[in-house]
């Protein structure tokens, strides 16, 4: 079975842009930790707004609905929101380009 393979766009609140990046870079991990992600490394990137992005790939839907009741999970995403916002893709002023360049992280 094919995996499901996200893009989130991660806008840092002011002055949480390192303790931002380091939740980025601990969420795959965590989540492989739980069964949940495949062994897909992430991509990670920053966009010239500070926005970080992370390509990753989820085992399958029902691993999505089961991050939804993971404890482990579900303080990971309370450390997100206390340091960003999630936020569209196409709110990222690369993404209205046809070949969207990032810094690589």
């Amino acid at each position: 079975m094919a995996g499901i393979v996200v893009i989130v766009a991660y806008r840092p609140k002011p002055g949480c842009e390192k303790e931002l990046l380091e939740i980025v870079r601990s969420r795959v991990p965590t989540l492989r930790k739980e069964g949940l992600v495949t062994d897909r490394v992430p991509v990670i990137m920053r966009a010239k707004d500070g926005t970080i992005i992370e390509v990753s790939e989820w085992k399958s839907h029902q691993a999505i609905e089961e991050a939804h009741q993971n404890p482990r999970v579900l303080a990971l995403w309370d450390k997100f929101f206390a340091v960003c916002e999630c936020v569209p893709l196409k709110t990222v002023p690369e993404a209205e380009t046809m070949f969207a360049g990032f810094e690589p992280l």
